[in-house]
């Protein structure tokens, strides 16, 4: 009946390697379902695939497939825009945003002045948002040679404005203007685009728009290069929310057909998102294009303009980091990019207490540390039972361990010896089994939900922690943790059989490397767990001592 113990160690350790497996592996992909096109109407196909083939870049060269190496030309005309948020150049030969900063976002705390490049135009991390217009024949309006004018080549959102409007406009003869509008709104990622089309020949005109991200995958960083999802999502009617990984997009495409939706390219803590906001059926799609580039997007329903007339498309691209209250604002199921996996339903509302606390406390660190006693509390009660079994047990051991002599290595009567005597003593061995259990699957959300929660990172805590989504970086956390476990080890029963009792030895020291690579916030998490369930421990267990 002592078995319960090894089946507790092998479920904890289970639960880390599963968690360890996941640290350095992508996790919850779905595979790439087939879309038929047969709905799809073949100019809207066509369409798409031109947009995809022909869309430029920063100076699209001759292959028709956005810039992937340096070009000196990216920096020589270029419109820059600086928000309180955001840092933004949009090249003047297609007007595409081809670059992005996010000024709240370092790159590391050793580089505090290296902002993180969210778009960016180059290999090895090519990241560029397009956008154009196409006749319903499928050509490209603006020639790869054009160039776009501007008011001004640089734009400051000053402290008396709430948004900024930058246009840029192209025109061939009279004939059709094209004004690309970029809105920047203070306090906001989303940038709202105007795209319109004037009309000014003698014929009706019939076109679409199209938006859509080209990447190239980014450069491994080793180690830790795929423990979280980088690539594509789609929000449609048939998915609310569907990864399409880099590898799907090898082997095949992606089509879908949707009044409503998103596309959006993630990657840990931050996102770019295309949300059209024209009425009517949008076309998505997904491939994979040359030079090793990745190209997501939608192209929006088709609009027909008399002689004289003018018509506008609008899009949200949103670009910055994974804040729910941001994302919720820009599109409906668009905050489903914060994925903290399969136990979602349990990390949101941890993340929400999480969050309220820290508007109190104004600090990540003791936020996770009033989150922890309250899990405590609601566990309570669970673990007052699994105390209670253990303390008698501990209680009991004498009379174990004299049961072991007489009956020596016949399991059979040592067995029967034992039911008898915890019967006899009210004692129920797995009592301590099913508490603990039950608190794996909160310890599992726990862990997603601040290791995808950019709120926490490189948040500090106190003296040398200065991240607590990293690994504490001179591993003191891990080892009070380690000795936090001993501690609770001499309040727990010692197996009365050898094999286990050394198993039970080794725990703290294998728990404690485990957690040495952990983030500091989750080692936290179980150091205030620990010496909590010490303190609760150690009462029941002298009560219980007490008792004759």
């Amino acid at each position: 009946m002592e078995n319960y113990r090894l089946f507790l160690i092998y479920a904890l350790f289970l639960v880390l390697f599963f968690m360890w497996n996941a640290w350095q592996t992508d996790y919850g992909v779905s595979p790439l379902s087939s879309f038929s096109t047969a709905l799809i109407p073949d100019e809207v196909i066509e369409t798409a695939k031109q947009a995809e083939n022909k869309a430029s870049a920063v100076n699209m060269p001759s292959s028709h497939e956005p810039v992937t190496t340096s070009n000196s030309a990216i920096n020589s005309k270029f419109v820059e825009v600086i928000t309180d948020l955001l840092k933004v150049k949009i090249s003047l030969s297609d007007a595409n945003l081809f670059e992005a900063q996010l000024l709240d976002y370092p790159i590391s705390l050793k580089e505090p002045n290296e902002l993180v490049h969210l778009l960016h135009p180059a290999d090895p991390d090519l990241f560029i948002a397009q956008s154009g217009v196409y006749t319903a024949a499928g050509t490209s309006i603006i020639p790869k040679d054009a160039e776009f004018s501007v008011p001004s080549t640089n734009y400051h959102l000053t402290g008396a404005q709430d948004s900024l409007s930058v246009p840029l406009t192209w025109k061939e003869s009279d004939d059709i203007i094209i004004t690309k509008t970029y809105i920047f709104k203070r306090g906001s990622y989303q940038v709202d685009i105007a795209l319109k089309v004037e009309n000014g020949t003698s014929n009706s005109w019939a076109g679409q728009a199209y938006t859509q991200f080209s990447r190239t995958p980014p450069e491994s960083e080793g180690f830790y290069s795929n423990r979280f999802y980088t690539g594509a999502v789609f929000s449609t009617e048939d998915h609310d929310y569907k990864k399409i990984t880099f590898k799907d997009l090898d082997s095949d495409t992606f089509e879908s057909h949707s009044l409503n939706g998103w596309v959006a390219m993630l990657q840990h803590y931050f996102v770019a998102a295309w949300i059209p906001r024209d009425e009517g059926k949008n076309y998505y799609y997904g491939r994979h294009s040359q030079n090793n580039t990745y190209i997501t997007g939608v192209v929006s329903p088709q609009q027909m303009l008399n002689s004289g007339e003018s018509g506008i498309f609008d899009f949200t691209l949103f670009i910055g980091p994974k804040v729910l209250d941001q994302l919720a604002a820009a599109a409906p199921k668009l905050q489903l990019t914060i994925d903290y996996g399969k136990l979602t339903v349990i990390a949101e509302p941890l993340f929400w207490l999480l969050h309220w606390f820290y508007k109190h406390v104004g600090n990540w660190g003791w936020a996770i540390v009033l989150l922890t006693i309250v899990i405590k509390a609601a566990f309570f009660k669970l673990s007052q039972t699994s105390y209670r079994s253990m303390a008698k047990l501990r209680k009991l051991h004498p009379q174990l361990t004299a049961i072991k002599e007489r009956f020596g290595n016949d399991r059979q009567k040592v067995g029967q010896a034992m039911i008898e005597l915890y019967k006899k003593e009210k004692v129920n061995p797995m009592g301590g089994c099913f508490p603990i259990l039950v608190q794996i699957p909160v310890f599992i959300a726990l862990y997603w939900m601040l290791q995808e929660s950019v709120e926490l990172r490189q948040a500090p805590f106190i003296l040398w922690m200065n991240d607590l989504t990293s690994k504490d970086p001179y591993y003191v956390l891990p080892l009070i943790m380690g000795v936090t476990m001993i501690i609770q080890q001499k309040l727990s029963p010692t197996p009365t059989d050898p094999l286990q009792a050394k198993v039970m030895m080794l725990m703290p020291i294998t728990f404690t490397f485990f957690f040495a690579l952990f983030p500091a916030g989750l080692v936290l998490y179980w150091v205030v767990n620990n010496i909590l369930s010490i303190t609760q421990q150690w009462y029941i267990t002298r009560q219980i001592e007490k008792e004759h």
